[in-house]
């Protein structure tokens, strides 16, 4: 879906086929689910609703889907079962917003006529994965959809009021949009500053990638008291949602009852990575590291390997550098031949194998390594990420920086305003 996708009509969405990469029909559309803002800001898309064909309606996130026509829709063939149920922040298009009455916004802002929505458009944003309904298929008079009098037109969403959030909006919706720019770790310092019933609901309101990358960010305290609020399986979602190691680590505070539940919740295969860092001592390679860093074969190409590296999900750590293992490339791999820096990629020829470009003299860590060995390899060899490989010789993961400096730095660094006079100097 590159830039300069089609506009689509929602109400042709309707019903349509749902299909996986190989043809095989998943289920059919039941309705999109998108996100209000503030004011007159174009809502986001967050996915569809499908039901399955066991008629369970189940999310589907936009990223996980690859082709959206007015015929079919194409995912990637990744689908959480677990049944849909929308949160505060969010709206069923088709169930809420068709049929709507709003009125036209008039010269300088005023309101103006009334009208009645009869279906919305959305388009994905340029060079984006991001998709947001842009457009408002209305009729004037008070006749509804099935009523042949009165003129239509298609506005900008900008161009009607009546079914956005207001700045004064109440509950937590106002205040989710107004965080919604915040970086991950200022909205979790805002977050940890709330009172703790109002940091419930606005974590609540949160989207499952939203607020799995601010649980990240947030005290130990602050993750448990969210967690435990958390309807089980929205808890087991957003686990799934955070990185392993912060998921592992989060996990290892809570009691074992609670802790094997959740887990058992989790889709099996985000599960395992997450016992496998579990298993490990808190402040050692093993505990620290990431199941999840960039893996390639040996035939791969540094085009293949930029290509992996400029992943948006990735953190600038990981994508410092690429490790070359022997099949199969997920963690554990088969046999580790070494690392390629980033830098070294940027030097070779798109064609140029990766295994002809490995640094094999570094040393990789052991899963058992202590953080201050771990903290001393990172300083000696100036790294910002590096391999962690067990005794016979495969990939298990990688510890990142930031992590070690979660667990070096005192425990109320987070309390820390970065926007201080004097805290950080910008040029």
């Amino acid at each position: 879906m590159a830039a300069g996708a089609p506009r689509i009509f929602v109400s042709h969405l309707a019903g349509v086929p749902v299909f996986d990469p190989v043809g095989d029909q998943v289920g059919r559309v039941s309705d999109l689910v998108a996100m209000l803002r503030v004011g007159r800001r174009p809502p986001r898309l967050l996915g569809m609703v499908v039901e399955v064909l066991s008629r369970r309606r189940v999310f589907v996130p936009m990223t996980r889907i690859t082709g959206v026509e007015s015929g079919q829709v194409i995912t990637t063939g990744v689908v959480n079962m677990r049944r849909f149920e929308p949160r505060p922040t969010e709206r069923l298009v088709l169930g809420e917003l068709l049929d709507r009455r709003v009125r036209l916004v008039g010269p300088g802002g005023q309101e103006g006529e009334e009208v009645t929505v009869l279906d919305v458009a959305i388009q994905q944003l340029p060079a984006r994965r991001d998709w947001e309904i842009d457009k408002v298929f209305v009729r004037k008079g008070k006749g509804g959809v099935l009523s042949r009098r009165g003129e239509t037109l298609t506005v900008e969403w900008s161009g009607v009021t009546g079914f956005s959030l207001e700045e004064h909006g109440q509950g937590a919706e106002s205040l989710v949009a107004t965080f919604e720019k915040l970086r991950p770790a200022d909205l979790a310092n805002a977050l940890h500053h709330l009172p703790s019933k109002r940091r419930v609901e606005v974590a609540a309101a949160l989207d499952d990638d939203r607020l799995a990358d601010v649980l990240e960010e947030l005290p130990e305290d602050d993750q448990i008291e969210i967690l435990g609020k958390l309807k089980e399986e929205r808890a087991a979602d957003v686990l799934e949602a955070m990185d392993p190691d912060d998921a592992a680590d989060l996990l290892s505070e809570l009691p074992e009852e609670d802790k094997e539940r959740l887990l058992t919740l989790m889709q099996p295969d985000d599960a395992a990575d997450v016992r496998r860092l579990l298993a490990y001592e808190e402040r050692t390679a093993g505990g620290l590291m990431t199941t999840e860093p960039i893996v390639l074969r040996p035939d791969a190409t540094v085009a293949d390997a930029l290509a992996r590296v400029r992943q948006q999900d990735l953190s600038p750590a990981l994508a410092a550098q690429v490790y070359v293992c022997r099949p199969p490339d997920e963690t554990p791999t088969g046999k580790y031949l070494g690392t390629v820096h980033f830098q070294r990629l940027l030097r070779d020829p798109p064609f140029t194998l990766v295994s002809s470009l490995v640094d094999s003299d570094l040393p990789p860590l052991g899963p058992d390594t202590p953080l201050p060995a771990v903290t001393s390899y990172l300083a000696a060899y100036n790294m910002v990420a590096a391999p962690v490989v067990d005794e016979s010789g495969s990939l298990l993961g990688a510890v990142t920086v930031d992590d070690v400096l979660d667990h070096l730095l005192p425990e109320d660094w987070r309390e820390t305003d970065f926007h201080d006079e004097g805290a950080v100097h910008g040029g």
